[in-house]
């Protein structure tokens, strides 16, 4: 018997200055089985940071030709392909080709590595920009979730920081490459 995702709801004030969005969400998080929660939280981040209308959480994990988040146009074309974590240079060049806008937010140990391994092929790919979180800041951020939680979430000057009424964390991502 396959195990199930856990269900996490997120309602979240969203206050981001730097793009001039102004939201309240309610949003509901499927953490697959082999997902870690810091990677949860770096995709919650993630749709923060690009939320409008049409983007929407993928099946991820369980599926191979999907990113993680994604936003389509109303006539159904792929603008926004997000991807979270450490993805290989021919995935990234196959959605760069499927869609308008390639994001990746990449956290983890092992980053750095990931970066200076694969980073001179993925520099050169076209609409793509990365990111990278502070492996500490998302452990932080990681701790502070629950399975019902309410956020605010506020970006300014590049930084995110994150409250759920008892707890802060401020995230800052760094860019690593930039071809919107």
């Amino acid at each position: 018997m396959a195990l199930k995702p856990t269900i996490y709801k997120a309602d979240i004030e969203l206050a981001d200055s730097d793009r001039g969005c102004f939201e309240s969400l309610a949003l509901t998080i499927a953490l697959h089985p082999s997902e870690t929660v810091e990677r949860m939280a770096t995709r919650l981040l993630a749709y923060c940071l690009n939320v409008g209308r049409g983007l929407e959480f993928t099946r991820g994990l369980s599926t191979t030709d999907e990113p993680d988040i994604w936003r389509h146009s109303d006539s159904g074309e792929l603008e926004l392909w997000i991807e979270i974590g450490q993805p290989e240079e021919p995935r990234l060049r196959k959605a760069c080709g499927r869609a308008g806008a390639v994001k990746v937010y990449a956290f983890g140990k092992s980053a750095d590595t990931w970066w200076q391994l694969q980073g001179e092929a993925i520099r050169g790919l076209p609409r793509l920009a990365v990111w990278q979180f502070g492996w500490h800041e998302v452990q932080s951020l990681a701790g502070m979730l629950a399975r019902t939680m309410q956020l605010s979430v506020s970006v300014v000057g590049g930084v995110v920081y994150v409250d759920n009424g008892k707890e802060s964390v401020s995230l800052e991502p760094v860019p690593l490459a930039n071809q919107e």
